[in-house]
């Protein structure tokens, strides 16, 4: 029984969500290889190799691989898919668009988003925003599965030494083709990977309250910034700043949350957080019920005092 862990990278490094699922695919069993499909990604394969408990790294080169086109992505995955029980994807905006065509092409159903591996064949996810776990069992001959990385602790990133083997890239499928894209560049953390996240709701009133009073707070803890929907729908916050069940699932070190009142979509986001901090004035908000340190008090005053403590 062998597992193969879709790497997520740049071509020049692995990201963190890599880390993740390899510790999901470990505790599925046997051994785990990676499969690195880039263009010039020597180095991001040399830096799989380095991940502990990767038993191979299978590195695929061509400019078809370059901005991971999904449907050259699966092309690559499928023509190595038979060497393997379980073939798992970060739940990341890459996976979930390689992991549907793989494994419908292997006519198998995929088990999405899971949280924990019970066996082999049998694995949890959240359902309901969260308010339940389902426990699934597979029977299918190859698991496909997507992980979310909030769910498992990530992998050493150096300590193992890992062969790393170039295979035959699979030609371009010509089904899509990359135009472009529009980059924001932000000096702070990535939201999913930030170690601490600030965010605000839709009590802060307005665009500019939003930005007066939550960036000193993320400015002082070098933190990222999140919002509630409630918020971005406002327009106070920006679409890439949604946390919750239709935005970004985080899990950082501390989440402080201003004004959020906490709403299941919400907390389905964020509740796997190690500290949360709730600071709102209603004390029957439900983030308090989730929240390990609460403070009832008016954001616009609690805010700027918590700033000038720190």
């Amino acid at each position: 029984m062998t597992s193969l862990v879709i790497a997520e990278h740049d071509n020049a490094s692995i990201r963190g969500a890599t880390l993740n699922t390899v510790t999901a695919a470990l505790a599925c069993g046997g051994d785990v290889h990676v499969l690195v499909a880039g263009a010039n990604a020597g180095a991001a394969a040399a830096q799989a190799g380095q991940i502990a408990g990767v038993a191979k790294v299978i590195h695929a080169d061509g400019a078809q691989f370059a901005h991971g086109l999904a449907e050259n992505v699966a092309a690559q995955v499928l023509a190595i898919a038979a060497n393997y029980s379980h073939i798992l994807f970060p739940a990341t905006a890459g996976g979930k668009n390689v992991a549907p065509r793989v494994a419908a092409k292997l006519d198998v159903a995929q088990i999405s988003d899971i949280t924990k591996v019970d066996a082999a064949d049998t694995f949890e996810r959240p359902i309901y925003a969260g308010n339940a776990i389902a426990i699934v069992q597979s029977l299918d001959a190859t698991k496909v599965i997507t992980v979310r990385t909030t769910g498992f602790d990530p992998a050493a990133a150096t300590g193992g030494s890992a062969l790393v083997e170039a295979v035959a890239a699979a030609s371009d499928t010509g089904k899509s083709t990359f135009v472009g894209s529009e980059i924001a560049k932000n000096d702070r953390p990535e939201l999913t990977a930030a170690k601490i996240i600030v965010s605000g709701g839709r009590a802060l009133g307005s665009a500019e309250k939003f930005n007066e009073v939550m960036t000193p707070l993320a400015d002082k803890l070098g933190a990222a910034i999140g919002a509630s929907r409630a918020a971005v729908d406002a327009g106070y916050a920006a679409n890439d700043l949604q946390v919750g069940q239709t935005g970004k699932i985080v899990a950082p070190q501390l989440y402080i949350a201003a004004g959020i009142s906490g709403a299941i979509q919400h907390l389905a986001g964020m509740k796997d957080s190690k500290v949360i901090v709730a600071i709102n004035k209603d004390p029957e908000a439900p983030i308090f019920s989730v929240a390990d340190y609460g403070l009832e008090a008016d954001l616009f005053t609690a805010v700027p005092e918590l700033v000038k403590a720190l």
